[in-house]
């Protein structure tokens, strides 16, 4: 059975870091495609050890701040 998660990724210096957030699990690696398998990993992982419920997908949006120069 599989389960379509969340990847949320972002660059932290010469690394690609990505997080799931319906799990909680965090991976990086130095492309895209590494990041995502190291989490694929991590989450599969994470969960035979943690089974969660499925909670549905959450919401993701953006938002704007005020940046005061």
């Amino acid at each position: 059975m599989n389960r379509t998660l969340t990847a949320v990724l972002h660059k932290e210096g010469n690394l690609f870091v990505a997080d799931c957030p319906e799990v909680g699990t965090v991976s990086q690696g130095e492309t895209i495609e590494e990041a995502l398998r190291n989490l694929r990993e991590a989450t599969e992982l994470y969960l035979e050890e943690f089974p969660t419920v499925d909670a549905g997908r959450p919401l993701v949006t953006t938002f704007e701040v005020a940046l005061h120069a």
